[in-house]
């Protein structure tokens, strides 16, 4: 049976957490995550429920993975990245 090598990624404010797993071909986002252990690793963010996406686009857990695949497992804003922008920007007026 084909293998992938992909790497699982889970990114907090001061540190990441990349996990690299080989997968048999065929594996989805969702398997290969329950396969990286995230979830164990970081009990207090949901892993089983969040966002996720593969180099930065959101995709759906059961997307099938590629070779060489960085899937991400988004944690929720505590900000609006827009609205951090316009304060930075009232700020320096």
């Amino acid at each position: 049976m084909k293998h992938v090598a992909v790497t699982v990624v889970y990114a907090l404010r001061d540190r990441a957490t990349e996990i690299v797993l080989r997968v048999p071909a065929g594996t989805t986002v969702a398997q290969a995550l329950d396969r990286s252990g995230l979830a164990q690793r970081h009990p207090e963010a949901d892993i089983a429920h969040c966002p996720v996406g593969v180099f930065g686009k959101p995709v759906d857990r059961q997307s099938i993975i590629a070779d060489g695949d960085r899937i991400e497992a988004y944690r929720p804003l505590l900000a609006d990245p827009k609205e951090v922008r316009r304060k930075r920007a009232r700020c320096s007026k």
